[in-house]
């Protein structure tokens, strides 16, 4: 058996996440159909590195299955765009090593949630960014966002209907970088972490807009995360804002120029 790695690009607006789900259209559905009218008679077991929510959308997403097939690994990315629609297409394939595997293979992720400023929202913009023309102090948010970076339990900031707390598992997570920057008349905020939780990313942002419009300060979110208490938080933004920009791997070779994002530039 051979492991083929598969860098993926969705726009996730018409999909209801990525995980499989029977009679409903996902990203990992999508692929498994590719795969198995590439593949026949073999079973599919494909592994991604992140279940990106339902309208979340991705630059680079990873994932990887076996296949006793001799296609070359660098030719799998044809073979299946071919057969997958527009709104996703395999940026890169490769053969990895048996040992790799999308989750538990050391890396870090890049995500990016876009805020409209504009007082009157974009039309072409409307399905990637989340229109908010409140004012905003930056600063604030700025200081708020310094409060997050590093490690901590980020229970307060995380859908209490997470799979990994259900079932008991840790909220601990390390944010290695939290900012903001402006692109016209939109909002960027940038997160790079080792992890997160459901709906982690978008909890924060609510939080921060919510800090940034005056409802609450800075310095109240040590309080928020040792409360340990999503009701403490702020609301969820909604799920079309955010990207996830990339999934670096120790030892990973950029990808071809041209299928960059803006995290990989930097």
């Amino acid at each position: 058996m051979r492991r083929i790695r598969l860098d993926i690009a969705y726009d996730g607006t018409n999909y209801h996440g990525w995980q499989y789900q029977e009679g409903q259209s996902t990203i990992e559905g999508e692929l498994r159909r590719a795969l198995s009218e590439l593949l026949p008679g073999e079973e599919i077991g494909l592994t991604g590195a992140s279940r990106t929510d339902a309208g979340v959308h991705a630059r680079q997403n990873t994932a990887c299955f076996d296949t006793k097939s001799r296609i070359p690994g660098a030719n799998f990315s044809m073979a299946l765009n071919c057969r997958l629609p527009e709104d996703i297409r395999i940026l890169r394939s490769m053969e990895a090593g048996e040992d790799f595997h999308p989750r538990f293979s050391p890396h870090k992720k890049v995500y990016e949630y876009r805020i409209g400023r504009s007082r009157i929202p974009d039309p072409l913009k409307r399905l990637y960014c989340f229109p908010f023309s409140f004012p905003l102090s930056l600063s604030e948010m700025r200081l708020a966002a310094e409060e997050l970076v590093g490690e901590h339990d980020f229970r307060s900031f995380a859908n209490p209907d997470s799979q990994v707390l259900m079932h008991g598992g840790a909220a601990v997570r390390t944010l290695y970088e939290l900012s903001l920057r402006e692109e016209g008349e939109e909002l960027i905020l940038h997160f790079e972490g080792s992890g997160f939780l459901y709906h982690m990313i978008r909890i924060l942002t609510g939080t921060l807009l919510e800090i940034g419009s005056g409802r609450r300060r800075a310095a109240e979110i040590p309080e928020i995360l040792a409360a340990r208490d999503r009701r403490r938080a702020g609301f969820t933004a909604p799920a079309k804002g955010l990207c996830l920009l990339a999934l670096c791997y120790e030892g990973d070779s950029p990808l071809p120029e041209g299928n960059l994002s803006g995290a990989e530039r930097k």
